[in-house]
């Protein structure tokens, strides 16, 4: 298997694992095998322009496409909206940055988009779509039009000495920002803070 399969393949499992279950991005292989073409499905707040009322309104389903071509990894994906949105860095293709590495994540890439559509990550300055550039330049106020943090959180596992009446047990729990939802899993029932 030559280099790029194996990175192909390496970013399969890496989406697999990364996207799974999550709340606000659904990510579908469409085309190679390994796969080298994936829709992304974003249930995000975003903008479109409404003609009729000149001006935009906000949305919460996007669709793109991420195409990851014969030079890649050595180049960027080549990304694209398959939904209309309202955005300075939307175009023709999706500015994912001037930047690039080989060893960017592939699953960073489709969450920086995310960001995108939010406007939590936007570029006025350097424009694909010049009226979205002014527009958000005249209306900082309205922006971020959605802040989800797009990242899950990690599972921390923490071993608990038991007492002697106590059977050992394993308490996972989110990163410490969410210690409300801890989890305790063992001989007794009820939830564990530590």
């Amino acid at each position: 298997m030559n280099a790029r399969l194996r990175r192909l393949m390496a970013d399969y499992e890496q989406i697999k694992t990364e996207f799974s279950g999550h709340p606000y991005i659904t990510v579908t292989p469409v085309s190679g095998n390994p796969p080298d073409r994936y829709r992304v499905t974003y249930k995000l707040k975003g903008l479109r322009w409404d003609p009729r009322r000149r001006d935009v309104v906000v949305v919460d389903h996007h669709e793109a496409e991420v195409y990851l071509h014969d030079d890649y990894p050595r180049q960027k994906p080549q990304c694209t909206m398959l939904t209309d949105i309202f955005h300075p860095n939307f175009g023709p293709y999706i500015c994912i940055g001037d930047h690039w590495a080989a060893g960017e994540r592939l699953a960073d890439v489709i969450i920086q988009i995310g960001d995108m559509i939010q406007y939590r990550n936007y570029n006025p300055r350097s424009p694909l779509n010049a009226e979205a550039a002014v527009w958000a330049i005249h209306n900082p106020h309205r922006l971020p039009v959605g802040n989800v943090d797009l990242y899950q959180p990690d599972i921390e596992v923490e071993l608990v000495v038991p007492s002697e009446e106590d059977d050992l047990g394993i308490v996972l729990r989110p990163a410490p920002q969410d210690d409300d939802l801890d989890i305790y899993l063992g001989p007794a029932e009820e939830a564990v803070d530590a």
